[in-house]
């Protein structure tokens, strides 16, 4: 009967084993200071991401790139077009147009429904002459273009085509008239092609006007003779092509005509480098090579002006600045409002 106390004293021995003093309640807090230090990585991440928008605001300046001190608003752009604008007198304008203009825009005041856009306006550009219309968003610019070729209301002034005195009124012809009767053709901003249509078949479009669709396939085949880059995709749908491309097939789809005014609307939107130098290449040769006058509207101020032999700065729907597309390069105002610099 002795052994069975030693038994049971010999149990609670046992129990105390696992009261060893195991850090298992220190471990969390251990754990939780050395988590700590994670937040340090997530504070460099924001640092990080701050100066990367501060280098991205340093690097973008002015009126859409370049080299002014602060941001200017396209509200501010105009405000200060507006306090350096000239005095432009008809006669200047004649001037530049070598006193022999061939479009000619006398008072114009137009816009859309109701709403007046061009007051006043006054424009000369003479034949094989290239004019530049640049300025802020909302200046009117388009709305030039649109006036000409028909695409809006024209509440008074004129607009005529021709050589010396004996100018054709245009102002109220549509736009098949003006393209049919005075030569004159508008090159759309990009997407302007049939998508779904062949090269071969954009290309006869240009020519709904032509008496028969014969003729239009024949105006088409001399349009592939200049431009063998098309004439290898002509039965390729517009959708595959190159921006570069589509934009070569806008402006080959209006010579199909034969115009002999060209209104260009935004040539370099939208297209690489590469093919914006392309696309002002064939200008020049229109202009140049063809005998085309053109008038254009560009973003690209500087490119634009570039290219151009005068250049017109449209603010609030009137005429702030005109000369040499040269010497509008080399104000400091149009630089710093427009150039990036």
């Amino acid at each position: 009967m002795a052994r069975t106390p030693r038994k049971t004293a010999a149990k609670p021995a046992a129990a105390k084993k696992p009261a060893t003093k195991k850090p298992a309640a220190k471990k969390p807090a251990a754990t939780a200071k050395k988590a700590a230090p994670a937040k340090k990585p997530a504070a460099v991440a924001r640092k990080r991401v701050a100066a990367k928008k501060a280098a991205a605001a340093e690097a973008v300046r002015g009126y859409g790139a370049g080299g002014v001190d602060t941001v200017i608003s396209v509200e501010e752009v105009t405000r200060q077009a507006a306090a350096m604008a000239d005095h432009i007198t008809v006669e200047s304008l004649q001037a530049m147009a070598n006193n022999d203009p061939y479009l000619v825009i006398e008072n114009l005041k137009a816009g859309y429904g109701r709403m007046e856009i061009l007051h006043d306006l006054n424009l000369h550009v003479a034949r094989k002459q290239s004019l530049c219309l640049i300025g802020p968003n909302g200046a009117g610019k388009s709305t030039i273009l649109h006036a000409i070729f028909g695409f809006n209301d024209i509440f008074s002034g004129s607009i005529k085509v021709g050589d010396g005195p004996n100018k054709k009124d245009i102002t109220k012809l549509s736009s098949n008239q003006k393209l049919s009767q005075a030569g004159i053709a508008y090159i759309l901003q990009d997407k302007s092609v049939f998508p779904a249509m062949t090269v071969e078949e954009n290309l006869w479009m240009g020519g709904f006007l032509m008496d028969t669709p014969n003729k239009a396939k024949e105006a088409a085949e001399r349009v592939f003779e200049k431009y063998p880059r098309l004439a290898a995709r002509r039965k390729h749908q517009a959708k595959v092509l190159s921006g570069g491309e589509r934009r070569l097939l806008e402006i080959s789809r209006a010579l199909v005509m034969d115009p002999e005014v060209l209104l260009v609307d935004e040539p370099s939107i939208g297209l690489e480098p590469r093919f914006i130098d392309m696309v002002f290449e064939i200008l020049h040769d229109l202009q140049h090579g063809e005998g085309k006058t053109i008038i254009m509207v560009e973003q690209n101020a500087k490119k634009g002006l570039e290219f151009a032999d005068i250049g017109y700065v449209l603010v609030s729907g009137e005429l702030a600045k005109a000369g040499p597309g040269d010497d509008l390069l080399k104000d400091p105002d149009v630089g710093r409002l427009f150039l990036g610099g």
